[in-house]
């Protein structure tokens, strides 16, 4: 059976279960290297480096070449795990969402260069499904909407910038819609759970910092690893039967 691709922070490199005896490979793509955590089952690629001394920051990340590892693995499909921003006082630290759509206002990465390949871009839906699946398995809520948008990094929004994306938007993040284009064009099927792990700039008086976002981070990390290990535990069975 094709493994599972899966990509997120490196929270999950000292995980046990799914994570748990996986071999780091360095794969070489034509869009650069990627560092790759394998086992019979998954396929991991910490997006932002396996060293939380020289995190790759969000927009150095090479989209191209972590998603091209993936389809040279022969990755059945691609979940991604994703922080975010709250842009909407209903969404409140600590909840999980399943995207829907995206916005990313700058052009974004692409692997076209010698042909025109036009996609409409969508997240998948059946990737999805099994996300919200997953999480009903593990009894625990996640919302199965939302609209992700995507800036550029590496630093925060201002006021301004999230009262205006609050209009047209859910979430804000760096890193999704990136992945979310990728995987089309390389024909990945992919789609997020999202870990709102903070109101965004301007939500609340009191000044946003990294820290009060990696405490978030850390609380959601118990119940994303249980879904992650349903889906696969569900992957696997409905392998077993096809």
């Amino acid at each position: 059976m094709k493994p599972l691709g899966i990509i997120s922070g490196t929270v999950f490199l000292h995980g046990k279960g799914i994570f748990a005896g996986l071999r780091e490979e360095t794969v070489e793509t034509k869009f650069g290297r990627a560092l790759v955590f394998c086992s019979a089952e998954v396929a991991f690629i910490p997006r932002h480096g396996k060293d939380p001394d020289r995190h790759i920051l969000p927009h150095l990340i090479n989209h191209q070449a972590n998603l091209q590892a993936l389809k040279e693995l022969g990755v059945r499909e691609v979940l991604g795990v994703n922080s975010t921003g709250s842009l909407k006082r209903r969404l409140k630290p600590g909840m999980l969402v399943v995207p829907d759509d995206y916005i990313m206002p700058s052009a974004g990465p692409t692997v076209v260069s010698e042909k025109a390949i036009h996609i409409t871009p969508v997240l998948n839906t059946e990737v999805r499904r099994k996300w919200l699946e997953a999480a009903r398995d593990c009894a625990i809520e996640v919302l199965d909407c939302g609209i992700y948008w995507q800036t550029a990094g590496p630093r925060l929004e201002t006021r301004a910038e999230i009262a205006m994306m609050a209009r047209f938007a859910d979430l804000v993040g760096m890193t999704m819609a990136g992945e979310a284009i990728i995987a089309q064009e390389l024909e990945l099927p992919y789609a997020s759970l999202c870990s709102v792990d903070n109101y965004a700039h301007g939500l609340e008086e009191r000044e946003l910092t990294m820290n009060q976002i990696l405490r978030h981070v850390q609380r959601n990390t118990k119940a994303i690893f249980r879904i992650l290990t349903r889906y696969c535990e569900r992957s696997v069975l409905s392998g077993a039967t096809d």
